[in-house]
């Protein structure tokens, strides 16, 4: 039998209606409108795709969206001298560096620029460390929006084996450190390309999150009989997006598995929003 599709649109637009209810309420009582910053630089075509789909979110969320938009050449010094007007701005309250960068400028120079209380990405090394320590400021969008539906879709993760295939800063790495955590209490396997025999390793995992970049990677015979299986990766083929899962052949196999487009993707979106009404909150 088929696996359950977890249908990332249908759990985004729940919580995007709870962020824009709880919105409204904070702009009442405050008389303040949280307000998200987006800086894109030059003109890669992916980026201008996801930052029209952010600007879209927050206005249906009543965020206020200011987008910079530089040219492919600014200067790193450039960009710095912005990020540091941002920071300053009483009225902004997220700040969000779309990646990636041109190579003339060093990406991690630019994340750590972003002041810790705005970084609503949660790629400052400060907001990392709060997360290997238990103790987050915001959480990353990507795993958050993964560990909600998880939640939402009633997946159980405490006491589960989950087996996360790929090792990046913004997915693997934090989905790691957040679902082993006290209160989450899984069990954490971390895959990357160095690992021997993946396959032996992703077959003991009741949940299976795959984020390495490599299209339809991760084939039916990787995976555990009625695991869960998130599906992170977005690439671009002949035939159009496809994930890093064998999609039609890994449902057959699997419990639960989420689509690619529809599975992670809005989820990412719509948890920006969440901590860019959260750094609002702080200030208020």
């Amino acid at each position: 039998m088929s696996a359950r599709i977890l249908d990332g649109k249908a759990v985004a637009a729940q919580i995007e209606a709870e962020i824009a209810d709880q919105t409204v309420e904070f702009i009442q009582n405050n008389a303040i409108q949280p307000c998200l910053a987006a800086v894109l630089v030059g003109e890669d075509p992916a980026s201008g795709v996801y930052i029209r789909n952010k600007q879209k979110a927050c206005e249906r969320a009543n965020i206020e969206s200011r987008l910079h938009r530089l040219p492919a050449d600014i200067s790193e010094d450039e960009l710095l001298q912005l990020l540091a007007k941002l920071n300053k701005a009483d009225d902004v309250h997220g700040i969000l560096v779309q990646l990636p960068l041109p190579d003339h400028i060093n990406e991690a120079r630019i994340l750590r620029a972003v002041n810790p209380l705005k970084d609503v990405d949660a790629f400052h090394p400060e907001n990392v460390g709060r997360i290997v320590q238990g103790q987050p400021r915001f959480l990353p969008c990507t795993p958050h929006g993964i560990q909600q539906l998880l939640i939402r879709e009633n997946i159980t993760i405490a006491g589960s084996h989950v087996v996360v295939v790929g090792r990046s800063d913004i997915v693997g790495k934090p989905i790691a450190n957040m679902l082993v955590q006290r209160g989450t209490d899984a069990t954490v396997t971390v895959c990357h390309s160095r690992t021997q025999d993946l396959p032996a390793i992703t077959r003991l995992a009741d949940i299976l999150v795959v984020a390495i970049g490599r299209p339809r990677f991760v084939t039916a015979d990787m995976v555990k009989p009625g695991a869960t299986v998130i599906d992170v990766g977005i690439n671009r083929t002949d035939k159009g997006l496809v994930g890093d899962v064998d999609y039609t052949a890994v449902r057959e196999v699997a419990g639960a598995i989420t689509p690619v487009p529809g599975g992670v993707g809005p989820l990412t979106v719509v948890m920006l929003l969440y901590n860019t009404l959260r750094a609002a909150q702080k200030t208020a």
